[in-house]
């Protein structure tokens, strides 16, 4: 039995900043001007309206779906709520009473779930699973900046989009994923974070936005390099040019062409979403999917803070 990936949906605010507005929002520090388009080649971002959480935006990716699911899982970085799962919430809000949790790994949360999904059905536990993730990162961005400084640790937040995703994966006796593999540097943890709301800065304000080193996280997945990637290609004796659509995830524009030319990408194969959407965190594959027909061959490259990787191979 394997476990194929049937139905994908996505959702996107109707609310867009463009990095031109994101520049003249911010306050205090004033940015050179066109440096976030420039530096990440994004034009336009979603934002979530005020009274929009991240169990809504699952909600609206996944509300024309089968719902005669067994399990849900909620795959995303972003949370309603410390407690309970916010997979819960999204439970209540969509009428089911199958058992739910979360999956949290930054922006490979949703690839997670995947891989968690695929393991439960191959097992037997379930035979249809529903794998949603609903990001508000928007919340999270740093708007009143002291210094150049502070800008440079804030600037990963200036390329975060909300967006919310769903993923059916249904068991068949055919087709479906056929490949899978995780690896993590955890000793770069540190490079890239949301401090608050944990043990360590459970109230503190200051500690509520994104903080990161774009260079150092760069360097780090350098680092690591494309093993975890082309090992996928030797195992399964596949190219690239097998695959009709390979979704990578994508943080800044400049960086994806560094990875595609280091993993010898076709450039006909990717589907480019961060000009026009930012980075929608662990939305990011699913909003690329979306773009994949039935019997298509997809390849699944995550990339998540922490840092992690993975790659998922599948039938649709």
């Amino acid at each position: 039995m394997k476990a194929r990936i049937t139905d994908i949906s996505t959702y996107l605010p109707d609310d867009v900043l463009t990095s031109e507005e994101v520049e003249r929002r911010i306050e205090g520090y004033r940015p050179p001007r066109g440096i976030v388009e420039r530096m990440t080649g994004i034009r336009r971002r979603h934002v979530a309206r005020a009274d929009q959480q991240a169990s809504d935006l699952a909600v609206a990716a996944a509300r024309g779906m089968r719902k005669d699911v067994d399990l849900l899982i909620f795959a995303s970085a972003s949370q309603d709520l410390v407690e309970p799962a916010t997979a819960h919430i999204v439970a209540a809000k969509l009428g089911l009473s199958c058992p739910v949790f979360d999956v949290k790994n930054a922006c490979n949360s949703l690839l997670n779930g995947i891989q968690v999904a695929e393991a439960l059905i191959v097992s037997g536990q379930y035979r249809r699973v529903l794998v949603c993730s609903g990001e508000t990162p928007s919340r999270a961005i740093r708007w009143r900046v002291r210094d150049r400084a502070q800008f440079v640790d804030s600037f990963a937040g200036y390329t975060l989009s909300d967006a919310g995703a769903a993923v059916l994966i249904e068991a068949d006796p055919g087709t479906g994923i056929f490949y899978r593999d995780f690896s993590a540097e955890s000793t770069a943890w540190a490079i890239g974070t949301l401090p608050g709301g944990g043990s360590q800065h459970p109230r503190d304000p200051e500690y509520s936005y994104f903080r990161g080193d774009g260079r150092r996280l760069k360097e780090a997945f350098e680092l690591v390099g494309p093993d975890l990637f082309l090992r996928a290609l030797k195992r399964t004796g596949l190219t690239w040019d097998d695959f009709d659509v390979i979704a990578v995830h994508q943080v800044a524009v400049p960086y994806l062409k560094v990875l595609a030319g280091a993993l010898g990408l076709p450039e006909e194969r990717l589907v480019l979403t961060l000009p026009e959407h930012g980075n929608c965190a662990s939305a990011t594959l699913p909003l690329q999917l979306a773009q994949a027909s039935p019997g298509d061959k997809v390849a699944m490259l995550g990339l998540g803070g922490g840092i992690s990787l993975g790659i998922v191979l599948a039938d649709l």
